[in-house]
């Protein structure tokens, strides 16, 4: 390898380390619903039964586990480990997940649109903090 290629080759990897770096230190975007109302959300979440199968802040019983626990929702880059959390993709999910992913255990809710971008707005008031 010559000393040129080497360089090149040299400055490549330390791009390559940079934009890691810079992925890794990227922050959580906000996620805000314009128009859309938290606690209408948690009124809905208690309404549908979310807490049976989600341990869901805010609310004190049921306590759920198969659906894994909403802590931190906000902090979590995926939605069921499998969709972006983005609040578009969010309502979608709340509306219908199996649409989404057919293999989900999570069944469709019956959810207006307004009424999962109320779920939504909750879920995104649930941060690390």
């Amino acid at each position: 390898m010559s000393g040129g290629t080497r360089t090149a080759h040299a400055a490549m990897i330390g791009l390559a380390g940079a934009t890691l770096v810079a992925c890794a230190e990227k922050a959580i975007p906000e996620r805000q619903i314009v128009g859309a109302d938290p606690a209408r959300g948690l009124t809905l979440i208690k309404a549908e039964g979310c807490g049976v199968c989600h341990r869901v802040p805010g609310l004190k019983w049921p306590r759920g586990g198969v659906g894994g626990s909403l802590d931190s929702f906000s902090s979590q880059a995926m939605i069921a480990g499998r969709s972006p959390n983005r609040p578009d993709v969010l309502v979608a999910w709340l509306r219908d997940a199996p649409a989404m992913a057919p293999d989900t255990a999570m069944p469709a809710s019956g959810l207006s649109e307004a009424q999962a971008r109320d779920v939504a707005a909750y879920l995104y008031t649930l941060d690390a903090d």
